[in-house]
């Protein structure tokens, strides 16, 4: 079996419109050791080309304005076995240097399976390990060499001085024990001392008198003469006051209105930028299939095609997936995407969109029942709100490793102390926190 048998070369198609991006790409495929079997604008490509190239990726390098074309491919990028990869095609038309071959690592590592990201010749070094010889054997003492120091030691035995702090008296015997001790320290009193009188014995109490006990409802603790009356009168009360049981009015209690606001205003607000497409694939993916808060999902696309978004991360995830409206109410265990003037405010029962000009606010949330994570190209500026509703009690996480392209935000986050983890493992930690079992009831 040949070494290609063991590790066959990925088959790649290269979706991307001609310009730039395109290059940038094919370069980099072109280190990663793959198979290109097509590369084509999705503009012109027919499903079917698609479909019989084959690949077991495919590289998309995503703008506003291929949307269109995605909706028409969406049978063939649908197939089962296929993985896409997606990259935004102005992020990948600047990429050069150093950032382009960081870049083209995590695409191969991702496209053969492996987590080798380093340049070659930094991989890891194996660690050293010291194998000393064996210790040589020390001197075995001559028994020959020890005799003179040891008849020394024995003629000078009888000199060593005895311990002289303490001579016990001779008409005494040293005590062995500690009552001993104590005994022989108090003093001796002379016979002709005066014995103690003995306490006087106190005087016989006289037997009670013996009584009956034919009926029990008469004992009391208290004098009889004094209080018999009041009990007699509140037996009466009690017996004349007794009040009637009226079912007439009876209601049941409203579970959900009792409960405090907050915990049906919690959510888990997801915030993404650029290189964010695939970071939040990855996250909704491993999410499970029902959650006990509700998920909105930030992340700024160039010319606000919200609607293709939602049609992309609905493949992947377990949960609903839908664009938010000003005046609908945030579901729990539905993924909802929010555009740039989509912002939330808590009501009595849960969380409602509205339309807000600068956006979702963070403020919004009950810290103390909500999460938040900041993927891949997250905005600077939420990381300050982030850290306030963190040190209220909320769940707050960054994403660090392969594929974070953007990760000025998430690394301020986590450098502040917050959960760290590569998508795949943040989803891990929401389902263990607010994830539901089979009957419904949280995890």
């Amino acid at each position: 079996m040949s070494v290609s048998d063991l590790d066959p070369v990925p088959a790649v198609a290269l979706l991307a419109r001609p310009g730039a991006a395109r290059e940038r790409l094919r370069e980099a495929l072109a280190h990663a050791d793959v198979q290109i079997v097509l590369e084509d604008d999705p503009m012109t490509l027919e499903p079917q080309a698609l479909h019989d190239a084959r690949p077991q990726f495919v590289v998309i390098a995503l703008e506003a304005a291929i949307e269109d074309a995605l909706e028409r491919l969406e049978p063939a990028l649908s197939a089962p076995g296929l993985t896409l990869v997606f990259d935004e095609a102005e992020l990948a038309a600047r990429r050069d240097g150093w950032e382009a071959q960081r870049w083209g690592r995590h695409l191969a590592a991702k496209l053969h399976g492996h987590q080798q990201v380093l340049p070659p010749g930094a991989e890891d070094e194996p660690a050293l390990q010291l194998e000393p010889g064996l210790p040589s054997t020390p001197p075995v003492p001559k028994e020959t060499a020890l005799q003179p120091h040891l008849e020394q030691a024995r003629s000078w035995a009888d000199d060593v001085p005895a311990d002289g702090l303490y001579s016990p008296p001779a008409h005494l015997h040293e005590p062995v024990a500690l009552e001993q001790a104590l005994a022989a320290l108090q003093p001796v009193l002379p016979e002709t001392a005066a014995p103690v009188q003995a306490a006087p014995e106190p005087p016989p109490v006289p037997a009670a008198a013996p009584s009956v006990f034919t009926d029990h409802t008469a004992w009391s603790l208290v004098d009889e003469a004094s209080d018999a009356p009041a009990v007699a009168s509140a037996a009466t009360s009690t017996e004349s006051a007794e009040p009637a049981f009226d079912t007439g009015h009876l209601s049941l209690v409203d579970l959900d209105a009792a409960a405090p606001a907050g915990s049906r205003s919690g959510a888990l607000l997801v915030l993404a930028g650029i290189g964010g497409p695939d970071a939040l694939r990855r996250l909704l993916a491993a999410l499970p299939s029902g959650l006990a808060v509700p998920v909105l999902v930030h992340m700024r696309l160039n010319g606000g095609r919200y609607g293709n978004l939602v049609k992309q991360m609905a493949r992947v995830s377990p949960l609903p997936v839908q664009l938010a409206e000003s005046g609908q109410r945030a579901i729990a265990g539905e993924v909802h995407v929010l555009a740039d003037d989509i912002g939330v405010h808590a009501a009595a029962d849960g969380l409602y969109f509205q339309s807000e000009a600068q956006g979702i606010s963070i403020a919004a949330l009950s810290a103390e029942h909500s999460a938040l994570v900041l993927l891949s190209g997250a905005d600077l500026a939420h990381v300050g709100p982030a850290l306030d509703l963190a040190a209220a009690g909320a769940w707050v996480a960054g994403q660090v490793g392969e594929g974070c392209y953007d990760p000025a935000a998430a690394t301020a986050v986590v450098a502040a102390g917050m959960v760290a983890g590569e998508p795949q493992e943040l989803a891990q930690v929401i389902a263990a926190r607010w994830g539901l079992d089979d009957d419904g009831d949280a995890a």
